[in-house]
């Protein structure tokens, strides 16, 4: 199988740090990875930055710890190819009303208004800068420490949506696959200025939606009385402070019980992405969103809206979906982690400490959740790196698809924004070759001409197997 050449578009949590580590830990006739597209949705910019940073740091100090144990390094792809690292451009998807302010606004407070601190390129700059590095040490020496030794990675000194459309023009058609573990909302930005280019990719890999799955949203839960607060660990994976920001993310993560999270942080973007999979894009294409809240269109002038797609496109856009329903069943048990890790801490393996540090209180926070799961038992869903398993094993034969499913994206309802919507009626398509709605079709679900067409993952060679080779892969066992 050729080596396949990713970018990944990320909001980095947990999960997704887990789906870059497996990214960098895979051999380098798998994978090759040209960018890091860092967006946001789990945490606010300052904080997501420094979680790369972290990130690159440990993978720095693992590869260093290996090499002293005489063991094998790994992380192949990683240290053959630095891959480019930028952030989406916040300013101008805010302009364009591409993500719903109350949602994606991470700098914002619960009345919608915008208290900017740092625009992206100031925060990424910041990492590296001498007053900031006074002001937290332990940033201060990850910083010295990626830039005074081997980089991992470079940054561009473009917008991310951009650096994707240049290295898309740059390539051959249909040689990039882009790797979505976020909100669409880059995505849908690079669309938006080049339709063309952004056709040139061979697939787009999503992890996103949920089908016949509840959404992900529910209320965080505290920790139980009897266990003790642990303290942030060094260079540790940063969460959200207490403040409005975090506010803004506890309230969305209680927002509906339709919707993933990624597809609700920003529908609008996804309806967008997903209306390229149509024979004829218009068909698909979600309305204009209303004004923001403050913003009267009778007096004020709007800002300008991502452009309508052309009439015409030279093709089809191929995504690959991977909801809730598959992505859910691929597990990481507290049990098998400890089997793996344990060992590991032992040694005094730098990642293995770093991976402890935020895998056991995510472990802890999950047996808060359920019912009648403790222990062992209790188990991390692997949503962002089975996207990346797939990339790197997708000629297996295991992999089972429904293919040109009709999905489309609810960006406007009431109780439904966000929520995967598919026609399961059993009705006989049209015959005709019209595209508008015809009496009895209200929403050209029955023409061949009109709606989405993605593939949707219905099963995989791993649900019963991921965790362990994840680690494997990882740990470099």
């Amino acid at each position: 199988m050729a080596r396949r050449k990713i970018i990944i578009d990320t909001d980095p949590g947990v999960d997704d740090i887990l789906a870059l580590l497996l990214a960098f830990a895979t051999l380098h006739e798998e994978l090759e990875v040209l960018l890091i597209s860092v967006t946001y949705g789990n945490i606010d910019v300052q904080n997501c930055l420094r979680n790369v940073v972290s990130l690159f740091y440990h993978i720095e100090q693992e590869i260093a710890w290996r090499e002293r144990q005489g063991r094998s390094t790994g992380f192949e792809t990683l240290r053959k190819t630095k891959p480019l690292m930028e952030e989406m451009d916040w300013a101008a998807s805010t302009t364009r009303y591409v993500a719903p302010p109350k949602v994606m606004c991470v700098y914002g407070d619960a009345d919608g208004k915008q208290h900017p601190h740092l625009t992206p390129d100031e925060a990424w700059k910041a990492l590296f800068n001498a007053e900031e590095k006074g002001k937290d040490p332990v940033m201060a020496d990850m910083a010295s420490e990626v830039s005074e030794r081997t980089a991992l990675f470079a940054h561009s000194q473009q917008p991310a949506h951009q650096e994707i459309l240049r290295l898309l023009r740059e390539s051959e058609p249909d040689t990039i696959t882009i790797v979505a573990i976020g909100p669409l909302t880059t995505l849908a930005m690079a669309a938006a200025e080049d339709p063309e280019a952004f056709l040139r990719v061979k697939e787009v890999v999503v992890m996103g939606g949920t089908i016949n799955q509840a959404g992900n949203v529910s209320p965080p839960t505290p920790p139980p009385s009897h266990s003790p607060a642990a303290p942030e660990p060094l260079y540790g994976l940063n969460k959200q402070a207490p403040g409005p920001i975090r506010d803004l993310l506890n309230l969305r993560n209680q927002i509906t019980p339709l919707a993933e999270f990624n597809t609700f942080a920003d529908a609008y973007a996804a309806a967008r992405v997903y209306a390229l999979t149509s024979p004829n894009a218009h068909t698909t294409l979600p309305p204009t969103p209303p004004p923001p809240p403050g913003v009267d269109p009778a007096s004020d002038a709007p800002p300008p809206f991502l452009a309508p797609y052309p009439e015409k496109l030279s093709k089809r856009l191929n995504v690959t979906l991977f909801p809730l329903d598959i992505t859910e069943r691929h597990l990481l048990t507290r049990g098998e982690y400890r089997r793996v890790i344990t060992p590991l801490l032992e040694a005094k393996s730098p990642l293995a400490e770093w991976t402890e540090a935020f895998l056991s209180s995510t472990f802890d926070k999950i047996e808060t959740l359920q019912k009648d799961v403790s222990g062992d038992a209790v188990a991390l869903q692997l949503h962002d790196p089975s996207c990346i398993y797939y990339c790197i094993t997708s000629s297996d034969s295991r992999w089972k698809m429904i293919e040109d499913e009709d999905i489309r994206v609810e960006t406007s309802g009431q109780w439904t924004r966000g929520m995967c919507v598919v026609d399961n009626r059993t009705r006989k398509k049209r015959e005709d070759s019209e595209v508008g709605e015809q009496p009895g079709d209200s929403g050209n679900w029955l023409s061949r001409w009109a709606g989405n067409r993605l593939a949707r993952c219905v099963g995989s060679p791993g649900e019963e197997t991921f965790g362990g080779y994840m680690l494997k892969r990882i740990f470099d066992l």
